[in-house]
């Protein structure tokens, strides 16, 4: 009886006029990433947040993760590309966007608040209360413009809402957005206090807090913080047993107490 090495041969050389290398697995293509402005962030993520994908960066307050977006898309605006930022908990500051080097003609911001809206029936003369809350809303308008297209990179911030929450958005939806950002190339950033698109996320950062240099009542300035790679889909394997990549940075940048930078 031929051994599977040999059948596996025959079978190639049969099929190679037609399928070449048919049982042979597609060699592993490079991602295309866009750089994020920070130097120790893109030689930890060998480039830059991919392109046409979704990435995660999650963490406390004040652990340089929103730091990590506006720099991403301050790179992306002054190149003249769109981007949007959805703002779930509308706590964005256009000023310090702005400070952060981010064209703001190049940039919608969505801003999503708690509302109800009165709906007519057709039957009846009493009018429906449909009520959406401002994670329905943040899903909605990813979905949305994802499908639409046009845009450069969507930022989906979920820095301020509720771990449960979030943690109950269907894995269909992240699918779905996954599909959508490969097909329109556009660079999904996910803010969040953990990680919720699981397997959809081609890179997940980790952010945490290292040190600050001066403070004061109402200006913090000289942050410096951690940043370690949890996932990265198209990075070479690691070997078991081995700490994932890790890097610090800091940043120059004012945060103002009363403006929630």
């Amino acid at each position: 009886m031929p051994s599977s090495t040999a059948i596996r041969q025959q079978i190639e050389t049969d099929f190679q006029d037609r399928y070449p290398s048919i049982l042979t697995p597609a060699a592993r293509t490079i991602r295309e990433t866009a750089s994020c402005g920070i130097v120790e962030v893109d030689a930890l993520l060998n480039g830059g947040l991919p392109v046409g994908a979704i990435s995660e960066i999650t963490g406390p307050a004040f652990s340089g993760r929103t730091n990590i977006a506006l720099s991403f898309l301050a790179r992306r605006t002054q190149d003249g590309n769109v981007c949007a930022w959805i703002d779930a908990s509308d706590a964005l500051d256009p000023e310090s966007a702005a400070a952060n080097g981010i064209s703001l003609k190049h940039l919608l911001w969505v801003r999503c608040r708690t509302q109800t809206i009165e709906k007519p029936l057709l039957t009846t003369r009493h009018a429906q209360k449909q009520h959406w809350t401002r994670l329905d809303q943040a899903i909605r308008a990813t979905d949305l413009l994802l499908q639409s297209g046009g845009f450069a990179a969507i930022v989906l911030d979920l820095a301020d809402e509720a771990t449960e929450h979030c943690s109950r958005i269907p894995l269909a939806t992240w699918f779905r957005f996954r599909q959508a950002a490969d097909r329109t190339r556009c660079s999904m950033i996910v803010l969040g206090k953990e990680a919720y698109a699981q397997s959809s996320a081609a890179v997940v950062l980790y952010c945490q807090p290292d040190c600050v240099d001066s403070a004061t009542e109402t200006v913090v300035s000289g942050f410096r913080y951690k940043v370690s790679r949890g996932r990265e889909r198209f990075s070479p394997i690691v070997t078991l047993n081995r700490k994932p990549p890790a890097t610090s940075w800091s940043s120059e940048a004012p945060w103002d107490r009363q403006k929630r930078a």
